[in-house]
């Protein structure tokens, strides 16, 4: 065998062992890129989930404060709403506002207190349930001596001065009860008007329209 033959089967023999050395490398390297697109196939293709938010609740205030709105956005514009309505949920203690069907501002309020009704033997509210209209008698303050509380920003919806709307309490001193404020949105505790906080309340006597529908439920 002469020197040329046996550079030539040297040659051979060299390529063959540096391609068994590098084959695995290079299976790896073209694997690695549809591996990578399969799973990123994977992520794009997975369905986006949705939260979904009760918009009647989703802006609350929390923890209550009766110095402060209800919720954390501002009051409804009344001149962009075309249909609309109180409903006052005595039990709930929450007063909602309504463009038609649609909650759009939620208050939260504290209504009369449960007393046993002699004719039926049940518990029912002293604030008067059934549709209302709210009435042209409207102010910054009273106070009422007999029952020594009064209240500041009131907006009568019956018997023209008698069942209001208006804000926490306050005592002869002008001061807000705090201990009847307390109460507010968590349970019931007037003698029958609807309590609200004191921004709620002071927007309300600025802002409700005269013969705005009204309807209680307890």
């Amino acid at each position: 065998m002469n020197l040329q033959v046996k550079h030539w089967i040297y040659g051979i023999f060299c390529l063959l062992v540096a391609i068994i050395a590098i084959g695995p490398e290079l299976r790896a390297t073209s694997n690695a890129h549809p591996q990578k697109a399969v799973v990123e196939s994977q992520v794009k293709e997975k369905p986006t989930q949705e939260k979904k938010i009760d918009n009647s609740e989703s802006h609350m205030r929390t923890p209550i404060d009766w110095h402060k709105s209800s919720e954390t956005v501002p009051y409804p514009d009344l001149n962009k709403v075309k249909d609309f309505w109180i409903k006052v949920d005595l039990k709930n203690n929450r007063t909602y506002l309504y463009d038609g069907s649609k909650v759009i501002y939620t208050m939260y309020s504290t209504g009369g207190i449960y007393k046993k009704d002699p004719k039926t033997g049940k518990l029912k509210s002293v604030t008067p349930t059934g549709t209302f209209y709210a009435q042209q008698e409207r102010g910054d303050s009273f106070f009422n001596q007999s029952l020594k509380e009064g209240a500041n920003y009131y907006v009568s919806w019956k018997n023209h001065g008698e069942y209001l709307f208006h804000s926490v309490p306050t005592k002869a001193d002008g001061k807000y009860n705090e201990q009847e404020a307390a109460k507010l949105g968590k349970t019931q505790g007037s003698h029958g008007c609807i309590r609200l906080s004191v921004p709620d309340a002071q927007w309300m006597e600025k802002n409700l329209p005269v013969g705005t529908k009204i309807e209680i439920v307890g």
